[in-house]
């Protein structure tokens, strides 16, 4: 990990030692832990700060993480984009995975790296979105990979309150996805508003981040059973 900080400075430089330092400690983390768990495949230092870090980071792009918004990420798995976020924002982080293995490890790692503004939820999204105290109760929604569009609409968009933003983020096909997710869109009360293009250096990838406005309440009927979700994407 000695390679980390000149990365971080690097391709990161508007960071301040603080969140250096922050960064570092996760790092070290992911790194140990992920020998036993399996979190990432993601291990070298250029890797982390890359594809990790920096991809995490981008979101800032879209210029809705502002101090105090509520964050929830779906299916953060190894705490990508929950753990940059925390560092990077003062938004209120909270971690979703099905997984609790995971989530303890997002959890222990926050704590390690002084992150109070970040704590996990375990369940599944199409179970969690049904429930008062998570439905449209959040500011933001993100997800990374996870799904195609029009199923992770289905699992994001429910706990989005109306005015809020979900943002999906995708691969180089996105807006492939999109267009498949229209109806999707509509029906659970979304409009797109913006696709932003990210170029990460060195490794050539360029995923997009799909912004969707919530602009009316999520029919009741949604989500449905995963089963029925899967089988019959809207």
């Amino acid at each position: 990990m000695e390679e980390l900080r000149p990365l971080l400075e690097t391709y990161l430089p508007s960071l301040t030692d603080k969140q250096k330092e922050r960064f570092e400690i996760i790092a070290d983390r992911l790194c140990e832990v992920n020998r036993s768990l399996n979190l990432t495949s993601l291990t070298s230092p250029e890797e982390i700060v890359l594809l990790h870090f920096y991809d995490s980071l981008s979101l800032l792009r879209t210029g809705l993480f502002t101090p105090g918004k509520t964050v929830l990420d779906v299916g953060c798995g190894g705490g990508f984009p929950s753990l940059p976020l925390a560092v990077g924002t003062e938004c209120r982080i909270v971690s979703n995975d099905a997984t609790q293995k995971k989530l303890v490890f997002v959890e222990e790692t926050a704590k390690a790296a002084g992150l109070s503004g970040l704590s996990t939820l375990c369940g599944r999204a199409e179970e969690l979105g049904r429930l008062p105290a998570h439905r449209e109760q959040y500011d933001l929604v993100v997800s990374r990979g996870v799904a195609r569009m029009n199923v992770l609409c289905e699992w994001c968009l429910p706990f989005v309150r109306v005015g809020g933003h979900f943002v999906a983020m995708k691969g180089n096909r996105g807006r492939e996805e999109l267009d498949e997710a229209q109806n999707a869109v509509r029906t659970l009360g979304g409009e797109i508003e913006s696709v932003i293009d990210v170029s990460i250096p060195v490794f050539d990838r360029t995923p997009t981040l799909l912004v969707i406005k919530k602009v009316g309440s999520t029919d009741e009927k949604y989500p449905r059973m995963n089963g029925r979700i899967m089988k019959k994407p809207l």
